[in-house]
């Protein structure tokens, strides 16, 4: 007996090192031990044979499950951002960068350690529900999310469409905590919507075009790219670029979105961590499309996160752009995915996103150049009507009108530009001559 635990033992230790990539080898001293963790990784084998060998439910005792549990405890401990994704959580992961889940559509994240929503994406469920930025998750099917994990929160919330889920929801502006009742559907983001000419009543003579960016994934880039060549078409002479509720995506394609307003090979955003493979920069692409210098404004809000904030980071600091809104959400740091032989992945934050002028953007978010803040009842009033698939013009201007100061404010801010641009021309034109 004692001989079959102690090959037991060592099988474990054996499987625990493999899978961990580390190779075993002779300690000398306590001193080499610690810096190898091999003392660490013993006692971990020991915790696992001892529960194999005793715990009472032999069908949980699997070294897939247990092990399967560690690797999801130990990424969780590390922040919110960082995780565990067994072969079926890392296909959904992969799936959401090109544009198409099943769930509710409500990005989230914890937040002073709260289940928040960052946004609720348009035209789902969850938007079309009234759930906002900034709205807490109490409970999910009546269970608590107190101490619930990030991820299995999101395995939650995602699943078969047409199952219901109810959440119960505390909206911190007002202290309101409401059950919400919703069905899961399958999620289709298109990331570029919107573009068009606003009204000339709201624009008075300049022509000034509009366009809103739900989420940075594989084609957005290039969504971006037709809907401008179309504006411009149109004669826009400037620009209102929409990331509210924008929770973020892939890193390359914000860079990319930057160069659709930036020169090529400009810098705009900077990585640091800990490993000098991680003290990066990223720059916009070279031999890109060269667009006119138009006056640009862009919106932002609680609910722009990741990659917006990038953008809006890069192109207030470079000057290219007035950002109006409310201070961002704060999310600022690169998680690297590591596969591993099973189809399971690693999903870890290696470092810090910094804008151009060096300025953190984790928890501190981007602060607008003009803030202006929403209601609650004009949040909801906006998302509302982005979730309607009939608004009409007539209903869209007046929206803007009576529910929407940032985008008046945006506007207002461009037509002072155009207006100083034009008094200034003659004045430049005589100094030539």
């Amino acid at each position: 007996m004692k001989r079959r635990l102690l090959l037991s033992t060592f099988a474990c230790l054996l499987f625990v090192n493999i899978l961990l990539g580390f190779r075993l080898r002779s300690a000398h001293a306590a001193d080499a031990e610690e810096e190898t963790g091999y003392a660490q990784i013993s006692v971990f084998a020991r915790a696992v044979q001892l529960i194999r060998q005793d715990y009472v439910d032999g069908k949980k005792t699997s070294y897939h499950d247990l092990i399967y549990a560690a690797m999801k405890g130990m990424l969780a401990s590390l922040d919110p951002h960082s995780q565990f994704m067994d072969p079926d959580d890392f296909k959904e992961m992969q799936d959401d960068t090109r544009s198409r889940f099943n769930g509710l559509g409500i990005e989230v994240s914890v937040k002073n350690g709260l289940l928040t929503v960052i946004t609720p994406m348009e035209d789902t469920p969850a938007a079309k529900a009234g759930i906002l930025s900034g709205d807490q998750i109490l409970r999910i099917n009546g269970n608590s999310t107190e101490r619930m994990e990030l991820q299995d929160a999101v395995n939650v919330l995602r699943g078969v469409p047409g199952q219901k889920v109810t959440l119960t929801m505390l909206r911190p502006s007002t202290k309101e905590i409401k059950d919400y009742l919703l069905d899961r559907a399958e999620i289709k983001v298109q990331s570029v919507k919107g573009a068009k000419i606003l009204d000339p009543e709201i624009t008075g003579p300049f022509k000034i075009g509009y366009v809103r960016l739900i989420q940075f994934n594989e084609p957005t880039a290039a969504e971006l790219d037709k809907a401008l060549d179309e504006l411009q078409k149109q004669g826009m002479q400037a620009l209102v670029l929409d990331l509210r509720n924008n929770p973020g995506g892939l890193l390359n394609s914000a860079v990319d979105v930057c160069g659709e307003f930036l020169p090529p090979n400009t810098t705009v955003v900077s990585t640091q961590g800990r490993a000098a493979s991680q003290q990066n920069e990223y720059a916009t692409p070279t031999g890109g499309k060269q667009r006119p210098r138009f006056p640009m404004s862009v919106l932002v809000n609680e609910g722009s996160a990741s990659g917006s904030e990038i953008v809006a980071g890069a192109l207030k600091d470079l000057k290219r752009a007035i950002i109006v809104g409310e201070t961002t959400f704060g999310k600022g740091s690169v998680q690297n995915v590591m596969q591993l032989p099973d189809g399971s992945a690693l999903r870890f934050t290696t470092a810090k996103y910094y804008t151009p002028s060096k300025q953190v953007i984790h928890a501190s978010g981007v602060t607008p150049n003009i803030r202006v803040p929403l209601t609650t009842e004009q949040e909801r009033a906006l998302m509302t009507a982005r979730s309607s698939d009939n608004l009409r013009p007539e209903d869209e201007k007046n929206l803007i009108k009576t529910k929407d100061p940032q985008m008046l404010r945006a506007i207002d801010a461009l037509k002072g530009v155009m207006i100083y641009a034009e008094e200034a021309a003659p004045k430049v034109e005589a100094a030539k001559k």
